[in-house]
């Protein structure tokens, strides 16, 4: 058994930030924490860590308890490893002293120290960059050694608190695989918090969304992606439109303003409103000319266009008054103005009863 929370509760002057939440998390999983700001999931890590201590709930770490409102272990008394957003190394010792200082803490045999330090140079690509200091390196190769020092101790758990915030948008998506690929190699319980869907969808295994202190879904990152269960984490993960409505009982939706949206995956309410999620491209665009009729589609009028290299990104305003974004090949080409057609097709529309 990995990491375990029972009905995790932590309230600030009686707000509950973190709300009651129960997950487990198998040994050698990788779960990603994923929300907006305020969302809890900082504070849920704190709690894991032994930072702060629950109102209610536990934490189990194989089994055995480390914290509940009884009494928690201490931080060092966990086998864990945080790395937060700053790398906070120390910047008079190299890399390698940076790296060996927490098994040096240890009192470990000084050919163990060396072992173990040029083992994790060697697996996280820092064997050149040893001898530098932090200062001479670029926030990427910093953030390599940050993850060395955390591995090097073989914790039993691995935290990291939004790690690749501090990068570039190029340094980032090269640190999301390397992270992958790391964990792939030690196989450490892993609980990896971030607002950023492209670095959950990356490297976790398991994603668990949170909204408000709560866990609002938990799923593989094609289970979050294909199925979501409600407006909240069809909207965070992907950007979808999102279509209020009522079921007719027959598989539809109705909309309003004459739209009916067929869907082919979701939950319909028995009774009361149920939305629609289309993401933005599955919507499909054509000459106003090109339109059928009014089930799962719409005539509109462009109102932005964008260029974006790999892709356009279009704001349409339909008849019915709402507004819709779709983004679609690059050779379909509309100005803002033109009257055009939107088709949305059925295997593409998902209900959300929740």
């Amino acid at each position: 058994m990995g990491l375990e929370l029972k009905g995790l509760t932590k309230r600030y002057a009686g707000v509950p930030v973190v709300d009651g939440i129960s997950l487990s998390i198998g040994k050698g999983q990788l779960v990603c924490l994923l929300g907006p700001s305020g969302c809890g999931k900082t504070t849920t890590l704190r709690l894991i860590a032994g930072f702060a201590q629950p109102d209610a709930g536990e934490i189990l770490v194989g089994g055995r308890r480390v914290s509940s409102p009884e009494g928690s272990d201490a931080p060092e008394r966990r086998n864990m490893s945080m790395i937060f957003q700053s790398y906070a190394l120390w910047p008079h010792m190299t890399v390698y002293e940076n790296v060996a200082y927490g098994l040096r803490l240890r009192s470990l045999p000084k050919d163990e120290i060396a072992r173990r330090t040029d083992t994790i140079l060697a697996a996280t690509h820092l064997e050149q960059l040893a001898q530098r200091y932090p200062g001479e390196l670029s926030g990427g190769q910093q953030q390599r050694v940050s993850l060395a020092r955390a591995l090097v101790i073989e914790p039993e758990t691995l935290l990291l608190d939004e790690p690749l915030s501090n990068l570039d948008a190029n340094l980032r998506e090269e640190m999301r695989f390397e992270i992958r690929r790391l964990h792939d190699k030690f196989r450490y319980t892993t609980v990896y918090v971030t607002h950023d869907q492209a670095e959950a969808m990356t490297t976790a295994d398991l994603i668990v969304v949170m909204n408000q202190g709560a866990i609002e879904q938990a799923g593989t990152p094609e289970d979050i992606y294909q199925r979501p269960l409600t407006e909240f984490v069809a909207r965070f993960i992907g950007g979808t439109n999102v279509f209020k409505g009522r079921a007719n009982g027959a598989g539809s939706v109705e909309c309003g303003g004459g739209l009916v949206l067929r869907c082919a995956s979701g939950d319909f309410a028995q009774q009361g409103d149920t939305s629609v999620s289309v993401r933005h491209h599955d919507v499909q665009l054509a000459a106003a000319a090109a339109g059928g009729g009014q089930v799962n589609g719409m005539a509109g009028t462009v109102a932005r266009h964008v260029y974006l290299g790999a892709h356009r990104d279009y704001l349409v305003t339909l008849a019915n008054g709402d507004t819709v974004r779709a983004v679609t090949p690059v050779d379909v080409r509309f100005d803002a103005g033109d009257a055009v057609w939107l088709h949305f097709p059925p295997e593409h529309c998902r209900a959300l009863a929740r």
